[in-house]
């Protein structure tokens, strides 16, 4: 049985019957476009090993879709009404397939490994609110070390910043530590009209497959010390914008030359190696080589 993916009209019915209303808070954006759905499935290129896990299910378009590819699939809503629909929506559309999926009833900022481990996931496959989509890409990728590839549907002016390379206008933090966790591309646009509301901006896919960090010895939250403090004064010098994390002009001077980074560059300019690199030349003694 293949299951019946929901359109529009399936997705307005099954809401009014549930008396929910999108919201903004939640950064709801249901999509209703059932060959925008297996375009996500299929350029998240799953196997049959696979365990996905998807953020945000909502009324379970992307979730229908997923439950026949992957081996099993971990939904985590936070909305208590949609987390509790989600099941009997399964089993009304997918059939045999149902009894694939396990939904959690949690916010995806706070979920832990502990939580997803039977089976543990390997792909995150969401269509993610907007508000939220850069920090639970980068939580799910610390706090889950299972997840090894993925593909997200975000905001276009964010999947844009999530896969630029320095150089870029709008490299910055969010490119920096999903390059830390993963290698990251564009996987294509999507058009606002394949949603319900309609919203007033265009979205995105980002494909990322999980790398080993550039240098693993050295934390990773030294290392997003570092990127947080070159991005906070952009037009600065990097020699500048680190005196505050490296405890003075001079000394953020002596970790970037002993990086071999450029005093007198921008933090716009520096791969996430160089920025590893700078994290370990931290000078003894200061609070930024702790």
């Amino acid at each position: 049985m293949t299951p019946n993916l929901l359109g529009p009209a399936e997705i307005r019915d099954l809401a009014a019957r549930l008396g929910v209303s999108p919201t903004k808070k939640l950064g709801q954006n249901f999509v209703h476009d059932p060959n925008t759905v297996r375009r996500i499935v299929a350029a998240a290129a799953l196997t049959a090993d696979d365990v996905a896990l998807e953020v945000g299910p909502g009324l379970g378009s992307l979730t229908l879709a997923l439950l026949p590819v992957a081996a099993h699939t971990h939904a985590v809503e936070i909305d208590p009404t949609l987390a509790a629909a989600l099941p009997q929506t399964a089993a009304h559309h997918a059939g045999p397939y149902a009894d694939r999926l396990t939904v959690h009833r949690a916010d995806a900022l706070r979920v832990t490994a502990a939580e997803l481990a039977d089976p543990a996931p390997t792909a995150l496959v969401a269509n993610l609110p907007y508000n939220v989509a850069v920090p639970v890409v980068l939580h799910l990728l610390a706090a889950l070390p299972s997840l090894r590839h993925g593909l997200v549907m975000v905001q276009k002016e964010v999947a844009d910043r999530l896969v630029a390379g320095p150089g870029s206008k709008v490299y910055g933090i969010p490119s920096v530590k999903l390059a830390w966790h993963a290698h990251a591309r564009a996987a294509g646009r999507v058009p606002p009209n394949v949603f319900w509301p309609v919203p007033n901006v265009d979205s995105g896919l980002v494909a990322f497959t999980r790398r080993e960090p550039p240098r693993p010895e050295v934390p990773r939250e030294r290392v997003f010390a570092v990127v947080d403090a070159a991005f906070a004064q952009r037009r600065k010098t990097l020699r500048a914008a680190l005196a505050g994390w490296a405890g003075g002009p001079d000394l953020a001077a002596a970790a970037l030359v002993a990086a071999g980074v450029d005093p007198g560059a921008r933090g716009e300019s520096l791969t996430v190696e160089q920025f590893a690199a700078v994290a370990a030349s931290a000078p003894t003694g200061t609070p930024a080589a702790q």
